[in-house]
């Protein structure tokens, strides 16, 4: 029988609430811009690329990021990063303020806020191992899921009301506020972290992003366990950029925000029941477990355009996913030595997301061009699949959602099979 263990370190606690804060933030500005250009255009390729802009940035940069981590202070990574991402969103600010509101507007500011996440994120990251004891590894991950959670739980409500009631204005401002929050809290702990080591003068700063590389790639697991999970977020990476705009077309913003906030509680139980009580055993079988029950929720997710039954499956789909990222984070933590963890983390993510980057560059083709058409009242699949799913806006990406569901559920059964990835240390 599972019992809660000894409390986790304040010093963690406070970095993490102050993330926890700014992940709001970030999640009522990606809501609200999102919205706000789908509404302009009604184009999921416009939605989706607004998704990538704020991504592509930091996907790229995160390796360089992650061995600044190494390199310096990792108070500094981390605040240099929230300001950096703060100054994109005034960005945004300003220029609509000024009458300016062209989508480039929006694109500019989501990628120079995402530039500077590639120094903030691996830093984070790698601090975990800076305050913490490997025995709460498993729970500081829970911890760090949720900060991701609330961008789904409380973010999409909060914003669906604000922008009902004031423009998209407020919603930059209190994004902004949040990340001015974030900062102080790692100012308040800079006495007691720990300090990243000093370099040796021969140690240039490409020879120390080389060797990261060569770490993570001489462990044939590790390569392995990441090559699947990049798969795997090819897939998630169409639920992200196209929730939206499958549920837009039979809902206002308002019905959306309220529906993504309770479909994603299920991260929020989830991830608080790791957070308190999770272990870091059968790591692997709980990986392949709840990447099958995620695929088969996935699937369902995208069958109906009741709102009850779409935000009942949303539910039950993001209660896997914290499963699924904390076995993904223990059996990586565990394999790599703390010296080298934001470079390692770093390039993980790199790999790791690769397959989302690409989803978010194709979701809007594919759904406008390809799937929407197929299941219009009059398109080729509307008398087949049609008569399961139903027809007109939105069916073409349920039909995606169906599809990618059956695949994530086909990469847990191969996931569960490789022996390799059940005898990692």
């Amino acid at each position: 029988m599972a019992t809660a263990a000894k409390p986790i370190s304040a010093r963690f606690l406070i970095i993490w609430f102050g993330q926890l804060i700014s992940g709001i933030g970030s999640g009522l500005t990606a809501f609200a811009l999102g919205v706000y250009a789908f509404n302009r255009t009604h184009s999921a390729t416009i939605y989706s690329l607004i998704i990538l802009f704020a991504f592509l940035p930091s996907y790229l940069l995160k390796p360089i990021g992650g061995t600044l981590a190494d390199r310096f202070d990792r108070r500094l990574m981390m605040m240099l990063g929230d300001l950096g991402s703060a100054l994109g969103l005034l960005f945004i600010l300003l220029m609509f303020l000024s009458g300016m509101n062209d989508l480039w507007v929006i694109y500019t500011g989501t990628a120079l806020s995402s530039v500077f996440v590639a120094l903030q994120n691996p830093a984070y990251k790698a601090s975990v191992t800076d305050l913490l004891d490997e025995e709460d590894y498993a729970k500081a991950s829970g911890l760090v899921q949720l900060t991701e959670s609330v961008k789904y739980l409380i973010s999409p409500i909060v914003a669906g009301f604000l922008m009902y009631y004031f423009r998209i204005e407020v919603v930059l401002v209190v994004d902004i506020a949040t990340f001015a929050l974030a900062i102080c809290t790692v100012l308040a702990v800079k006495k007691t972290m720990v300090q990243a080591k000093a370099k040796e003068a021969d140690d240039s700063f490409w020879s120390e992003f080389k060797k990261g590389f060569r770490y993570t790639f001489a462990q044939k697991e590790l390569v392995i366990l990441l090559s699947v999970v990049s798969l795997v977020t090819f897939f998630i990476g169409f639920i992200q950029s196209l929730f939206g705009p499958l549920i837009l077309p039979f809902a206002d913003a308002k019905t959306l925000g309220v529906s993504q906030t309770i479909a994603a509680t299920g991260m929020l139980f989830s991830s608080f029941f790791i957070g308190m009580f999770h272990n870091s055993k059968n790591q692997a079988k709980i990986l392949a477990v709840s990447l099958a029950v995620a695929g088969i929720f996935y699937a369902l997710f995208g069958t109906s355009t009741n709102i009850i039954l779409v935000t009942a499956y949303g539910f039950l789909f993001f209660a896997a996913l914290p499963f699924v990222n904390t076995s993904i984070e223990v059996l990586i933590r565990k394999r790599v030595d703390n010296e080298v963890q934001g470079r390692v983390w770093s390039i993980v993510s790199l790999i790791s997301q690769l397959g989302m980057i690409v989803a978010f560059a194709i979701a809007g083709t594919l759904a406008d061009k390809v799937f929407n058409p197929l299941l219009q009242p009059n398109g080729a699949l509307a008398s087949t699949v049609g008569r399961f799913i139903g027809t007109g806006n939105g069916r073409g990406i349920g039909f995606m959602f169906i599809i990618s569901g059956i695949l994530v559920l086909h990469t847990a059964v191969v996931l569960g099979r490789l022996k390799s990835i059940e005898n990692q240390k």
